[in-house]
């Protein structure tokens, strides 16, 4: 794998960008999400995102200066809890969202990853989740069918030194997985 350093995030993603993409991005909560690189895409008015990603940040933070632009227009995530605008911009029909139990959004991104197209799980079976999706029994007990997820392009927080970049990676493993 080629290896270059760039000069700023926006230099980064330079000819990565284009309306309408899917964009894995990494971090838990507020921990280890790639600001730099979030604040390039808004600054680049990239639109119609679908974001794969644990959570939407909060107001004015993370993911959530996304939403106040209005740039994202899908959300693919396992909890929404604590941003104001995801709130009403989903309550007011603006904002798609894929909700997933977060064990189940992990599995997703790990077998995209795989070139898994999908696996059959019992989490979320009986429940909202489980609307729409293939339900399958096997050995007397109810399972839904997943897909992978996959995406243009993935984002994720680099620190230094290096050494501490690849630790904190491993650390994170089961969400941030390039």
């Amino acid at each position: 794998m080629a290896s270059k350093l760039y000069q700023s995030a926006a230099e980064a993603l330079d000819g990565l960008l284009f309306d309408g993409m899917t964009i894995m991005a990494g971090g838990f909560g507020l921990c280890g999400i790639p600001e730099n690189l979030i604040l390039a895409i808004r600054e680049h008015g990239t639109k119609d995102l679908t974001i794969i990603s644990n959570n939407c940040g909060i107001d004015e933070f993370g993911l959530g200066i996304l939403l106040e632009t209005r740039q994202i227009k899908k959300m693919i995530s396992s909890y929404v809890g604590e941003n104001k605008e995801f709130e009403r911009q989903y309550l007011n029909k603006e904002l798609e969202l894929e909700f997933n139990p977060q064990g189940t959004l992990a599995e997703r991104i790990r077998a995209g990853g795989a070139g898994i197209p999908g696996f059959y799980t019992k989490t979320g079976v009986g429940t909202l989740v489980a609307e729409g999706k293939e339900h399958k029994d096997f050995d007397g007990e109810t399972y839904i069918l997943e897909t992978g997820l996959t995406a243009d392009l993935s984002i994720i927080k680099h620190g230094k030194p290096m050494s501490r970049a690849i630790w904190c990676f491993a650390k994170r493993r089961a969400i941030s997985i390039p």
